[in-house]
């Protein structure tokens, strides 16, 4: 099995030479594990999904920490919350760079105990699941649908899985573990139908009263989940663009999964041949282009910062990505051919907007780039070097 170089490495070990503590969150499954070990290989292990060693921890954390004098790596350490307050004390006492490593699969949870314990202690650091840069040197990105199908869990692509057992076990995992500790979730079925009406929503407008009629839950369970979606890095809300303009923009986000495949999978695609004429094969891949894009910037220790543009006349720019202070429009088209109408959107937004920004970019899931007037037209395999020349020009 070949193990992925990740790219956030770089950031890793530059964390670790400034923080006593660096704290890596993500999914499950996106690799934080085998990235840590990896990178600090001569540090202890200890892991907190272990029952034994959990009660440990909760039972004499100022025992278990004791242990670990030298430091250690505590995996998924949002399961003793705790400790972390044992944990400051420690790191108080001795400043060392890069002594702990903490990783959580549990977003806002653990975020909220780390502001509350280890407060300008730590460097936090987000790992998604594979980006396109990862695995475009081993995998290609000929076949597109192929690609949206399978989607970006590094144990599919280093170990060459079949995607739809793997994500179907995945996600029932997650729903018996995550979901059963973060919410009491009664009705595991209505959640589960749920979550798959999100997936089918990818890409639109987020209307929780709608999203809860099909579910038949309230509105307020409604918001209840999505958060839960959010905190356990299963889906995330693109904000909408804000400006001081007179024109009336659209205040509502949009929703996407942060692993493609799963969505794909929640749709119900089998296989990468159901794609070829999916209503929502359009929505996919704009749903991995904009995972791709938040990956690039937490892969390099920046905030999520993306937006998307919309006015009341409908109007849109899929995405704008932060250049510094300015922001690069982004249409996103899973289509081959070039249509003079994909330029519309970044247009209207030229007009509008406040910066003296760079031109649009069109990526789309044809071969061939095209230098336009008013947009410049790629395909998806060279979008990640054509913003990376972009932002060390900018």
């Amino acid at each position: 099995m070949k193990q992925i170089k990740r790219e956030l490495e770089g950031e890793l070990r530059k964390a670790a030479g400034m923080y006593p503590v660096v704290s890596v969150v993500g999914p499950r499954q996106s690799g934080k594990t085998t990235l840590v070990r990896a990178v600090f290989a001569e540090k202890a292990y200890v892991s907190l999904e272990n029952p034994d060693i959990r009660a440990y921890a909760v039972e004499d954390p100022r025992g278990f920490l004791a242990e670990h004098k030298e430091g250690a790596i505590l995996d998924e350490v949002q399961r003793v919350p705790d400790l972390l307050s044992y944990l400051q004390e420690m790191v108080d006492t001795d400043r060392r760079a890069g002594r702990f490593v903490l990783t959580g699969s549990q977003h806002f949870l653990m975020m909220r105990d780390v502001s509350q314990s280890l407060a300008g202690r730590t460097a936090i650091l987000s790992l998604l699941p594979l980006s396109l840069g990862e695995i475009q040197e081993d995998s290609g990105l000929e076949n597109l649908d192929g690609v949206i199908q399978r989607g970006f869990y590094p144990r599919l692509h280093e170990q060459q899985l079949d995607p739809y057992p793997v994500l179907r076990d995945y996600f029932q995992t997650y729903v018996e573990r995550d979901v059963r500790s973060l919410l009491r979730v009664h009705d595991l079925q209505t959640f589960e139908t749920f979550v798959r009406l999100c997936a089918g929503r990818v890409g639109q407008l987020l209307n929780l009263t709608s999203l809860a009629n099909d579910a038949g839950i309230s509105p307020t369970t409604a918001r209840d989940w999505i958060g839960l979606l959010e905190t356990s890095f299963i889906l995330f809300r693109l904000m909408p663009y804000h400006a001081n303009i007179s024109k009336r923009l659209i205040k509502s986000p949009k929703l996407y999964f942060h692993d493609v495949g799963l969505a794909a999978f929640l749709c119900g695609i089998e296989e990468a041949r159901h794609l070829k004429n999916h209503p929502l094969r359009g929505n996919l891949f704009e749903n991995m282009v904009i995972a791709d894009l938040l990956k690039q910037r937490f892969n390099r220790g920046r905030d999520n910062r993306l937006c998307f543009f919309r006015d009341s006349t409908g109007n849109e720019v899929d995405l704008l990505y932060p250049l510094g202070p300015d922001f690069l429009p982004v249409e996103i088209k899973a289509g081959q051919t070039v249509s003079q109408d994909w330029l519309r959107g970044l247009k209207t937004f030229r007009k509008v907007r406040t910066d003296k920004g760079p031109p649009g970019l069109i990526v789309y899931g044809g071969k061939q780039g095209q230098r336009r007037t008013g947009g410049t037209v790629i395909p998806l395999g060279m979008m990640v070097q054509e913003i990376r020349e972009l932002e060390e020009n900018r």
